[in-house]
């Protein structure tokens, strides 16, 4: 893939954000030995999202070019949370779901990595430490550097609290660095203190510090904010082959370009309608995780439900109450589909309520319970029930 050390750095650093210090990584690549790249992950949750694969990816790239992956399970630093772009203390993580959820994180991210070039550690190895080497590491930063942060500079201004547990977070993060010996760690944008301050760690414990690569923070399907389960604007790499199809095809015209830059091997093709160039993207991106039988699928599945307007195999049954043979619509659309009573007014007079089909008009509000009854009514494209009468 590339014939010197110029070149390779060049390649590695092509969609970064940051590579420091400048030249390191050319420096690094030079003296022709494998390289160990580190990237630690906080099993704060289950699912892995295709945010978290835009590093992966890269890793992936030192992993082809023969440098050995170190992904480091943060099982310890789970239980502190990271600050990083915190306007608050995080709450407490229960230390079992935290193990349960590290299992699936090595899983969905060997979906990306090669397992052969990974070597798979959990920082609850090292960080389980005795009090004088924590008192040795808390020594290696000062109070006035960890205040340097963005985010506790805004929370100290504001004067939110903030514990000393999350003052520490930067050091623990920084001794993974020590402990692994590693050469380069990567990153997203948010994490660029922590990074920068892990080589001031391995400095003060006698090992050659690390350089730096940040990567871009990936939009969610919003397009606007970083994709984030929390924000339900992610698609996991876990997720249904259907869903993840069906999520990537909502993505919003603007952000393609960046889809396709971090997530996928060939840029967008200006040529494209933006119709297709999203179905390539969402096909792709779906046959990469579920393989192309799960993929091909998953694009039919789309095309008959939003293209064709055809009605899912499985439908929910929705009991209802008869009421002395008459149903009222906009209280039935409440109850089976969560909207308010005067939602269901407007899509009605919308046209946008069927019934086996066929639009319910404005009016009449009130219908017998028997023609109500084994029909299927559906709201838009994807919100559709079978009622039952009981």
């Amino acid at each position: 893939m590339t014939d010197s050390a110029g070149e390779a750095a060049r390649f590695l650093t092509r969609n970064s954000v940051d590579a420091l210090p400048q030249g390191e990584l050319e420096r690094q690549l030079a003296k022709g030995e494998p390289l160990r790249v580190k990237l630690g992950v906080d099993p704060t949750t289950p699912d892995i999202h295709l945010g978290h694969t835009v590093v992966l990816r890269k890793l992936r790239e030192f992993q082809e070019l023969g440098h050995t992956v170190v992904l480091i399970v943060g099982d310890y630093t789970a239980r502190v949370g990271d600050p990083s772009g915190r306007s608050a203390m995080r709450p407490f993580a229960d230390p079992a779901e935290i193990d349960a959820n590290a299992e699936t994180y090595q899983e969905q991210a060997f979906k990306v990595l090669d397992p052969a070039a990974t070597e798979l550690r959990r920082n609850g190895e090292w960080l389980d430490m005795a009090m004088e080497e924590l008192f040795r590491l808390a020594r290696t930063a000062t109070l006035a550097q960890l205040l340097e942060r963005d985010d506790f500079a805004k929370r100290y201004s504001a004067n939110e609290p903030i514990s000393v547990l999350e003052l520490l977070y930067p050091l623990m993060q920084g001794y993974d660095s020590v402990a692994i010996r590693s050469d380069v760690e990567l990153g997203g944008t948010d994490q660029k203190f922590n990074l920068l301050l892990a080589r001031e760690v391995q400095r003060a414990y006698g090992v050659e510090p690390q350089s730096i690569l940040t990567m871009p923070i990936l939009p969610g399907l919003d397009g606007v904010r970083k994709m984030s389960k929390s924000l339900g604007n992610y698609v996991g790499v876990s997720d249904p082959a259907q869903e993840v199809y069906g999520k990537l095809m909502s993505v919003p015209d603007a952000a393609m370009p960046v889809y396709y830059e971090l997530l996928l091997p060939e840029p967008l093709d200006p040529a494209a309608s933006p119709r297709d160039a999203k179905r390539a993207m969402a096909r792709a991106l779906t046959e990469q995780y579920h393989g192309p039988e799960a993929a091909a699928a998953a694009e039919e599945r789309f095309d008959a439900v939003h293209v064709r307007h055809e009605l899912p195999d499985e439908i929910d049954d929705f009991d209802f109450a008869a009421n002395g043979g008459a149903v009222h619509l906009p209280a039935l659309l409440a109850d089976a589909f969560g909207v308010s009573r005067s939602q269901a007014r407007r899509l009605l007079a919308e046209g946008g309520v069927r019934l086996d089909g066929e639009p319910l008009p404005e009016d009449p509000l009130d219908l017998p319970a028997e023609r109500l009854d084994g029909g299927v009514i559906q709201i838009g494209k994807r919100r559709v029930k079978r009622l039952r009468s009981r």
